[in-house]
Order: C-alpha cells, then structure tokens, then sequence
C-alpha cells in the first residue's frame, strides 16, 4: 500500500537524520490520537532516548500554526486573551470524540497559555461505521437525516448509493450504536452537503474530493436561513446546530444547487463568527486553522472580518508539525 510505503519512507527520513546529525532528543511532540503511526512511532522514539513525549490536541496545533506564522510575520504577538477557530476533517478531541469544527479561547500571562477553554463547536452528528463514514459520505448523511425524517424518507435520499438491505443494515446499525462514532467535524458536514446537492458520488477518490467538489460547484449564498446557536450552560459553550441546515437543505432541493453549496458554506462561517462575537471584545486577535480554512468562502468571511490565517505555512496536515512546536513553546 502507498501509505504504508509513505510510513516507512518518513521513518527511514527521521531515523537517518537523528542519526547523521547525532541528535538525541529530549522531547518528542505527536498528536493526541493513540492510533495514528505517528504517535505509535513517537511512543517509541521515547522510550530508545529516555525522551518526554508530550501529546498535542490535533486542533490546538492548527489554530497555533496560524498562530505561529503571525508571530514569524512579525504581524502579531501573543496576547492576553485571544480566540482560534479550526475547521477541519478529523482530529480526536479531548472528550475522545472526533473533532474538526471547534472555537477555543486562550488566556496567556507574559506569552505563556495559561488557559484553554473550547467554548463552541459544531453540533455532534453520528458516524455510522465510524471511520467509514470519511470514505463513504452517503454514511454521513444518514446518520443526520435520520434526525428528522422517517426511515423510508431517509431512504429515498440513499437509495441511489445502497440497496434496500444494505440501508436496512446502516439504519439498524445507526440505531443501535454499534461501531459508530460522533463527530463535530467541518468536514463531514461539506461531505453530506456535497453528496445530498449531488456534487460528489459515494467513493471518495481523493482526499477532500466531496468538500473540493463542493466549493469549486458554489456561488451566491442564499440570504434566508440564519445559524442557530445552542447555548450549553453546563459546559459554557454554544453549539452550531448543523441540523436546522439540512432540514433547509431539504425543503429546498429545487432551487439553484450552487447557490444552496455557497449556502451551507456561509451558514457555518457565519455561525463560527456568531460564536466568537458572543464571547470577543472589540480588538481581541482571533486566528483560523485547520484543512478547511482554506475553503474560499470560509476564508474570504473571516479574513474580511480580521481573521489571521495561513498564507506560507499549510493549513491542512502538512503544517500541523509547525504548530505542536509553536503551540509548546507557549505553553
């Protein structure tokens, strides 16, 4: 498999420059997910140099790889109190559920973070066959239709992409719980729009296929539809509903599917926005990470609204590196 070909090229890499550079590290960075290579591989590392490994939240090291850039930029500095937003695909949470649509504030003390609260997301919509559901949008899309329509409704939806036994087995399997997953992912929420629209099949032939297909497809959004916020008292957060859009979605299949795609793009942007305004003063920096923040409707709307982002450094995985090293050295 490729992916394996690409692990063991990167471990090769890495093995060969801590060696020719007689480098014996001290602390060792990986992401919170217990399963990904590459913290299996930094669990090792650890352990043959008597290194600290220090595990850094997936969504944290986006926002502060944005965060990072301003600081080299010159551009910013770290504040007082600051927000980052992080739209993303998949990152696991601190809850070990699936993150990907999360705003954070961030109280610092002489550049030092001394406090992180995740005081919004996106509602939590079910992953049936978990991880399946990346590869298979049409997974996405069931567990959140099955919100608010009936069984055959949710059906006539799908039928396209399963027969009528392999949508009886999803919808028994959404129902009972087993082998699925919540997520609050940005991602996976484009990745139903994109399918229910009809913009991307049910096979996703490369990474980010069904949000691509759906941002390059979009145009203007339409005006009559506002994002609802659900304010958690108990956890002092507010929620995104995602729901609410696809019941608009729904209601409204007829009209222009490109106007509808820029429309649950705008939705979410301006619902992200609406959560930060309700806990931003005026002048507090706010900094935009992860994969999706390169969605040209999502950055358009918060670079126009002050917004810093990443402009050399990637915004997707590729960056991520970056920003567990600067999200470290400040905290």
């Amino acid at each position: 498999m490729l992916v394996d070909k690409n692990f063991q090229n990167y471990q090769s890499k890495l093995n060969h420059f801590l060696k020719s550079n007689k480098v014996k590290p001290e602390i060792i960075l990986t992401d919170l997910h217990p399963l990904y290579r590459t913290t299996e591989l930094g669990v090792r590392l650890s352990q043959k140099y008597a290194a600290k490994q220090l595990q850094i939240q997936h969504h944290l090291a986006h926002i502060f790889g944005a965060v990072g850039e301003a600081l080299l930029a010159q551009t910013a500095e770290i504040a007082d109190s600051f927000f980052g937003l992080a739209c993303d695909g998949t990152g696991y949470g601190l809850d070990d559920k699936i993150w990907g649509g999360e705003v954070f504030k961030f109280t610092a003390n002489r550049s030092k973070i001394i406090k992180v609260e995740r005081i919004g997301q996106l509602e939590n919509q079910t992953m049936v066959g978990a991880d399946l559901a990346v590869k298979e949008p049409a997974r996405m899309l069931l567990g959140i239709l099955a919100k608010f329509l009936e069984k055959k409704q949710v059906y006539n939806y799908l039928k396209k992409y399963y027969s009528a036994i392999e949508f009886a087995v999803l919808y028994n399997q959404l129902r009972s719980g087993f082998n699925t997953a919540e997520t609050s992912s940005t991602g996976r929420i484009l990745d139903a729009v994109s399918l229910l629209l009809g913009f991307t099949g049910n096979e996703r032939k490369f990474k980010h296929q069904p949000t691509r297909l759906l941002e390059i497809n979009s145009t203007v959004a339409y005006e009559n539809i506002l994002p609802q916020l659900l304010h958690d008292k108990n956890e002092k957060k507010y929620i995104l509903l995602t729901t609410p859009l696809f019941k608009y979605l729904i209601k409204n299949l007829q009209l222009d599917k490109k106007r509808l795609a820029a429309t649950a793009q705008t939705y979410l942007a301006r619902g992200f926005y609406g959560i930060i305004k309700k806990n931003k003063k005026a002048g507090t920096p706010f900094y935009l990470g992860g994969g999706l923040s390169a969605n040209k409707i999502i950055s358009a709307y918060f670079s126009a609204r002050g917004a810093s982002t990443n402009k050399k450094i990637p915004a997707g995985d590729a960056g991520l590196s970056f920003g567990q090293l600067v999200y470290y050295l400040f905290s």
